[in-house]
């Protein structure tokens, strides 16, 4: 796909992200595979998935546009200090190699492990790929695009120490709404959105897409949220 081609097809619409731990049920292959099959008859319109397996077995069953990323597994104890998502150009080689078409990596301040986000971003275009930077505040989203990112996501708002107060319950609409008057480049909601009315507000502030993990394809979080309500 071409880039303008992967920025309409996900324009306006829903991606869903698909991710397990190798500690929870879902983790299993098979299983995996499974989850991404239903979202997709369900309507999703992009995927986000953590990985070289899964993109590669999503590629093998759909052409809709994937965002990939690598993670540590386990989460280090002390995630909300450190950057773990797509930390290294190596990470980003591994996840073109895959076949993602969007790579998202961490775009916060935070100290990184290796290569700068600059060398990141590099790598990620070299690879003809689109570069999806995942911040936590308004400051990270306008350095990320000064160095060339292509879409910003307000993934990481509320996972690290400076934005670790935000609301436990509740998308920030208001970072997704300052980077949209900001910024003239794609910018995607993602994070804490557990009901449909909150994936339409977000698009009424001006996101170019919506990206739903743990209230589609978490179902021990999902449960939790229900056994929580009634206590």
């Amino acid at each position: 796909m071409v880039i303008n081609e992967i920025l309409q097809k996900i324009e306006k619409k829903i991606i869903v992200s698909c991710q397990a731990t190798s500690s929870e049920p879902l983790y299993k292959e098979e299983c995996m595979t499974a989850m991404i099959r239903s979202v997709i008859a369900g309507g999703a319109s992009g995927l986000r998935l953590a990985g070289a397996r899964d993109i590669k077995n999503a590629k093998a069953i759909t052409d809709i546009p994937i965002i990939g990323l690598t993670k540590p597994d386990p989460i280090p104890k002390n995630w909300k200090e450190v950057v773990y998502i797509t930390p290294t150009v190596k990470d980003v080689e591994v996840l073109a190699n895959a076949g993602a078409d969007i790579i998202a990596f961490d775009g916060t301040s935070r100290q990184r492990p290796k290569e700068n986000l600059a060398q990141i971003i590099d790598r990620i275009h070299q690879l003809n790929k689109l570069a999806m930077a995942d911040i936590a505040t308004f400051e990270e989203g306008l350095m990320c695009k000064l160095l060339g990112a292509d879409i910003i996501s307000t993934t990481l708002s509320g996972y690290t120490v400076e934005t670790e107060n935000k609301d436990k319950d509740e998308p920030d609409f208001e970072l997704l709404e300052k980077l949209v008057k900001n910024l003239d480049c794609p910018i995607i909601l993602e994070g804490r959105i557990w009901i449909p009315e909150q994936a339409k507000k977000a698009f009424d502030l001006g996101a170019h897409s919506v990206v739903i993990g743990s209230s589609i394809t978490r179902p021990q979080l999902i449960t939790k949220r229900f056994i929580k309500a009634i206590k």
